[in-house]
């Protein structure tokens, strides 16, 4: 996934709100033909700035996924219009995650802290980030050993309980004890203390012209 991050995405508020803005009225309009209008005008949006990589990673989820839940729904309502509803639906869930596809966790939570929000918040939040992408590591580590030794289908649910589910769970316990370990050890608590950014997040000329346009598009997406 870190292939499809952006060096200079927009402020990491920004990228949450547009992610919410997006999903709201593509669902509030999935009806109407101005929904396809307005979340293909918000993924070329996202692709003049910058976030092409990310842009170009749902295309597959999105037409997979589109085909899964329109059959199903065409085979069930045998209604056109809930189907065209079903896939603008999956569509803004696809345009949505962009922003966060795109962004460096370290962003946002720099931004929270720059924003004074409870340490709590930005402790859990870099806690979370920082857990997902070493249990996509150990998972890919698990399997590779069980390929190794000839353990077997994984679908198997003796193998799959013996030789990944088993191992699996013993790394994420040593795993989640390492994690808060190496933020105590850094000097990260709870309190409310006075504290700085190394590197401080600032709102630019960009990240307004963003807003500006996500925000026309929508009300537009809406008038139409």
């Amino acid at each position: 996934m870190d292939s499809v991050k952006v060096k200079n995405p927009v402020y990491p508020l920004l990228s949450v709100l547009s992610s919410v803005v997006i999903l709201v009225f593509g669902l509030i309009t999935a009806k109407t033909y101005a929904s396809t209008f307005y979340l293909c005008g918000i993924w070329l949006l996202f692709v003049l700035f910058g976030y092409w990589k990310s842009c170009l990673a749902v295309i597959p989820f999105a037409l997979v996924t589109s085909c899964i839940f329109c059959g199903i729904t065409y085979a069930i309502s045998k209604d056109a219009v809930a189907t065209y509803a079903a896939a603008n639906r999956i569509l803004a869930v696809c345009v949505a995650i962009i922003p966060g596809l795109a962004l460096e966790p370290v962003l946002a939570v720099r931004n929270l802290t720059q924003l004074r929000a409870p340490r709590m918040i930005t402790l859990g939040m870099m806690i979370a980030l920082g857990f997902f992408p070493l249990l996509r590591k150990e998972t890919q580590r698990i399997r590779e050993a069980m390929k190794t030794r000839g353990a077997g289908n994984v679908l198997n649910p003796k193998i799959f309980h013996r030789a990944f589910l088993v191992p699996l769970v013993v790394r994420l316990v040593n795993i989640s004890d390492t994690l808060a370990l190496s933020v105590e050890t850094r000097g990260f608590n709870a309190d409310d203390k006075n504290y700085t950014v190394y590197r401080e997040v600032k709102f630019g000329v960009k990240d307004a012209v963003f807003a500006i346009l996500l925000v026309a598009g929508s009300v537009l997406a809406v008038v139409l």
